[in-house]
């Protein structure tokens, strides 16, 4: 993995991009993530959503709580729970590292990105964030449209 994140031929299966607008990113971990077979085949469809899930700790491991992986259709009676926590497949140490930020510091764990890497196993991309405040949200966002309008002023010139 990059420092910008996985690469860019790795099959992104829900991306989290409110969170960059809700949250100052701070570090990025990769995680593995323990699934059940109708969840790998339905996540291998593409509808899965991480747009209001988080991670905690529990009993000294890392889960992801409220994502979204739908029922896979073909599978019947063996289908799974939909929002069930899943485990995330981390290092202690980096366990230790999250959980204490999150006690400490009153940050969050939020996931970016779920994806497949290139060995087919499915990551989640978790950050540790901090909650924006309006103000910074509307800072960023005047930043953004000037950057824009910047932008097509340069292009429009030549």
């Amino acid at each position: 993995m990059n420092a910008k994140g996985p690469n860019p031929r790795y099959k992104i299966v829900a991306d989290n991009r409110k969170a960059r607008h809700n949250y100052e990113i701070g570090e990025v971990v990769e995680a593995g993530i323990a699934l059940v077979g109708t969840e790998v085949k339905s996540l291998r469809q593409g509808k899965a959503t991480i747009g209001e899930s988080y991670a905690g700790e529990y009993n000294g491991e890392m889960y992801l709580y409220n994502s979204y992986i739908p029922e896979y259709l073909q599978a019947n009676r063996f289908n799974h729970e939909v929002r069930r926590p899943r485990k995330l497949l981390l290092h202690k140490a980096q366990i230790n590292k999250l959980t204490g930020a999150v006690t400490r510091e009153g940050m969050t764990v939020v996931p970016l990105k779920i994806y497949f890497d290139d060995h087919g196993r499915a990551k989640v991309e978790i950050a540790l964030a901090r909650g924006k405040k309006l103000h910074d949200k509307r800072q960023a966002e005047k930043e953004k449209s000037w950057n824009r309008d910047k932008a097509r002023i340069m292009r429009d010139k030549g």
